[in-house]
């Protein structure tokens, strides 16, 4: 069976994160997908320590293997562990900056990428980026029903001193107000 792979920064992991795993789950038939936490993304500043965030990210995924990925880019991973035929998830918000990732196209030769899609979501944009890449037979798309979160959006409401109901899981939400995450943003 195939190792499935689901990273990111999850600066908070809110409940379209846990939403794209179960979707994942559910359409490749695993009980349990390995979580990477980026401890430094390449491709984006982070909020919260690694730490909280790979705490934060098994408080969401209690039922997955989560840990931390030192890697930046997604290459540089896929070079240096051995995963077995690795399946990749990604949202379709990422997979439409795909041609800009670290060598994409040997991602796809270390690796085949499962996209997240949804129901209003442009799919010419995914058809681009699929004219890009040398093996897009190395792409599979499943569906996944529309959420909005975004941490984005997590983080201003914490700060806000918003509630979160909805919008994480009881269990992040937890961890967030004992450490007292995201209140300066």
């Amino acid at each position: 069976m195939s190792d499935v792979l689901y990273g990111g920064a999850f600066d908070p992991p809110h409940l379209g994160h846990v939403a794209v795993a179960n979707a994942a789950r559910a359409r490749f038939g695993v009980e349990r997908l390995v979580v990477l936490v980026a401890e430094r993304p390449g491709h984006r500043r982070v909020h919260a320590s690694a730490r909280d965030r790979l705490d934060l990210a098994r408080a969401a995924f209690p039922a997955d293997h989560v840990r931390l990925d030192p890697h930046p880019r997604t290459v540089e991973l896929l070079r240096a562990e051995r995963f077995d035929d690795p399946l990749f998830v990604v949202g379709a918000d990422q997979f439409r900056a795909f041609g800009s990732w670290s060598e994409p196209n040997e991602v796809l030769e270390r690796a085949r990428i499962a996209v997240a899609t949804r129901p209003g979501y442009p799919r010419q944009q995914l058809r681009a980026v699929l004219d890009l890449l040398d093996r897009p037979d190395r792409i599979v798309f499943f569906d996944l029903e529309p959420n909005a979160n975004a941490s984005t959006d997590v983080r201003a409401r914490i700060a806000a001193g918003e509630p979160l109901d909805g919008l994480v899981p009881g269990a992040v939400a937890a961890l967030i107000e004992e450490r007292g995450l995201y209140r300066d943003e």
